[in-house]
């Protein structure tokens, strides 16, 4: 007889999620943003000359009190066994503490690179379009009159006006040289 799959493995459906179960007891919620701000603390509290040297004096302070203190008050003796637990403990939970500062900070590096990115193909975009108009400009330049065109031709015009004369004729000369021009015995009027 072929292996018949029973009633609750049928109904378990991979392709849709569990139901939730309500837990027995409550579960103290903390807010990720919270806990992620205090460790970042903590983390730049540890990296600090203030913590280290703290550090040190304790240290120094509990072994002095352990090899010279008086015999009856020594609580670690030598090997300063308990000394090395609280080290191993404070280690044990400053390391998660501090990747999680890391964590964050990469994150926020992430998303100030994502933002760079896009401020920078802003810019290329807004220079390659601003080239492009300088490049038409250009272009519809070269069939306008440019300053220094008009100002030579108001120079020409200036030295033919000078070279006619006042009231804006040529000097008697030129005029009876022409044929036809006026004579010198009648004046200009």
């Amino acid at each position: 007889m072929p292996d018949r799959p029973t009633a609750r493995a049928s109904s378990v459906r991979l392709d849709q999620p569990r139901e939730t179960r309500r837990p027995l007891l409550p579960r103290p919620t903390v807010s990720q943003e919270t806990f992620g701000v205090w460790s970042e603390q903590f983390a730049r509290f540890m990296g600090t000359a203030n913590f280290i040297i703290a550090m040190t004096v304790f240290v120094v302070l509990w072994i002095a009190w352990n090899v010279f203190g008086p015999k009856q008050y020594r609580f670690d003796p030598y090997a300063f066994i308990f000394l090395t637990l609280m080290l191993s403990l404070q280690a044990s939970y400053a390391a998660p503490l501090i990747l999680l500062a890391q964590n964050r900070q990469a994150d926020r590096d992430r998303v100030a690179l994502e933002q760079d990115r896009a401020r920078d193909e802003r810019n290329l975009a807004d220079t390659e379009f601003l080239t492009r108009e300088v490049a038409a400009l250009r272009h519809a330049l070269r069939d306008s009159v440019t300053r220094d065109f008009l100002r030579s031709e108001l120079r020409s015009l200036l030295d033919e006006i000078e070279e006619r004369g006042p009231g804006g004729r040529r000097d008697e000369d030129d005029a009876a040289q022409e044929p036809g021009g006026a004579s010198g015995d009648h004046p200009a009027t």
